[in-house]
């Protein structure tokens, strides 16, 4: 169809959280959709996973049987999810893409060692090319400046990845999975970030960070994934984004950083939660970056759509 990206129907979404914000190994909710880690090894307590203050997922897809692996974000130090990934015994070997949400370091610190881990000369990792912005940084008032780290297509490049810079939405895994690009900004209440800033040929300049992005899968009778890494666009801009993209009203999980912490955003909390009641989707599931006040509100809000997600989770949605 004109103007739309197709996504193939799949039997089975995976998606295998390497980095979040939290873990509880204590926890016990396992079920058909949820699987979390287990202290285990060799039937002895000795094994945990890492949590971060970043994000990094395995994502399998299944469509006609056959399993598709992409890798979403890399996390924040340059060896947590990377642990995570030893610990959890997964295979990276089987990643056959990598994807990028954004620039910023809590998604791009462990990108080294897992794109090593994953081993796969010229694989492609697909970015927006506004990722490479510096200097980047958040303002906090006189000259008071925290900086993120570069990151550079040389060192993307260096890592043995082929870099694809793509602002439009883009078939990942020949159509199992989308790579929506530069997310337009339509709703009146999701700003964006509003001490996120840049400098451009030595001029400061408010970050909108339009290099933020989402991957969007499609299960098969029961609509769309989408799996945002912070959700800088606005997580309802996002899914209301990843439908017209797609042709695809449906929507059966939404996923991931929301960035709703803190005082510039808390005041939005009600209305994007009320936002994606009105989408409707079978699961909401806020991870990393949407902090605790809005997490607790769309638990209360959505009791039996709400799953709280953490390092080393496994949730598994099938048709």
């Amino acid at each position: 169809m004109e103007g739309r990206t197709r996504l193939q129907e799949a039997e089975k979404v995976e998606i295998l959280t390497l980095q979040d914000n939290y873990v509880d190994v204590t926890v016990a909710d396992n079920s058909a959709v949820i699987l979390r880690a287990a202290p285990l090894k060799a039937g002895v307590f000795r094994n945990s996973v890492l949590a971060e203050h970043g994000f990094s997922a395995v994502v399998r897809v299944t469509v006609d049987g056959k399993v598709r692996t992409l890798l979403f974000d890399f996390g924040f130090s340059e060896f947590g999810a990377a642990y995570n990934a030893k610990v959890l015994a997964e295979d990276m070997s089987r990643v056959e893409v990598l994807a990028l949400s954004h620039g910023h370091s809590d998604h791009t610190g462990g990108f080294e060692k897992l794109a090593h881990m994953v081993g796969r000369e010229g694989i492609e990792l697909f970015l927006h090319p506004a990722v490479y912005k510096a200097p980047r940084y958040l303002k906090l008032g006189g000259e008071r400046r925290i900086y993120f780290p570069e990151f550079t297509r040389v060192m993307a490049e260096k890592a043995g990845v082929k870099v694809v810079e793509a602002g439009t939405p883009s078939s990942l895994l020949d159509g199992a999975a989308l790579f929506l690009g530069e997310i337009p900004r339509r709703t009146e209440f999701e700003k964006g970030f509003p001490i996120a800033h840049f400098q451009e040929g030595g001029v400061e300049k408010w970050d909108p960070i339009e290099d933020d992005t989402s991957i969007v899968m499609h299960v098969k009778g029961k609509g769309l994934v989408v799996l945002s890494g912070c959700a800088h666009s606005g997580i309802v801009n996002t899914v209301l984004y990843a439908r017209e993209v797609t042709g695809v009203d449906q929507v059966h999980v939404v996923m991931g950083g929301f960035h709703l912490s803190g005082p510039a955003f808390e005041p939005i909390i009600g209305r994007t939660t009320e936002e994606l009641k009105k989408i409707n989707p079978a699961y909401i599931i806020p991870t990393h970056c949407t902090g605790r006040k809005a997490i607790m509100h769309m638990e209360q809000a959505m009791p039996g759509k709400f799953i709280l997600n953490m390092s080393g989770t496994k949730l598994t949605f099938t048709a």
